[in-house]
């Protein structure tokens, strides 16, 4: 007896403004056909708009620097990629930027700097690792789904 593969997606788009929104809007679709409950779904989309923001934001300078002032302007591409089991959502995100994510300490007055806590906040591991034959690195989390009516369920057994 043969089973199915658990189910994979991958979506590449230019690190552009839109971007981010692109990649949210792929996520609902996704999450939604492969039955997520929609606070997983929530927690997921919320994770990717960190991580495609970073993304967008952070490209490799490096690569910048060598390239002529007339193809700075082109966008470069990312990757996001989402596997799932019975119990976990895999969320990964392919960048350019061979920098390891870091957890910033941000004062209550600072507009930016928190998406790195969110993940680690949000996630049940995160981590990243370089990419695999091609530049920059691959950040990854994942979220346990745990259906509504389980959940519920496992609520009231505490009370």
């Amino acid at each position: 007896m043969s089973q199915a593969p658990p189910p994979r997606t991958r979506l590449l788009l230019a690190d552009t403004p839109d971007a981010v929104g692109l990649a949210r809007l792929h996520i609902t679709n996704v999450l939604a056909r492969w039955g997520v409950p929609p606070d997983s779904v929530e927690t997921v989309k919320l994770l990717v708009s960190e991580l495609a923001t970073n993304a967008v934001r952070h490209p490799n300078r490096r690569e910048q620097q060598r390239s002529s002032e007339a193809d700075q302007h082109a966008a470069g591409t990312f990757e996001i990629m989402l596997d799932s089991d019975n119990d976990t959502i895999r969320l990964s995100v392919w960048d350019r930027d061979a920098r390891p994510p870091v957890l910033q300490e941000v004062g209550v007055e600072a507009s930016g700097g928190r998406g790195v806590f969110l993940v680690a906040a949000m996630s049940r591991r995160w981590g990243c690792y370089p990419a695999n034959g091609r530049p920059g690195k691959v950040v990854w989390a994942e979220v346990s789904v745990c259906p509504e009516e389980r959940r519920a369920e496992s609520d009231w057994a505490e009370v």
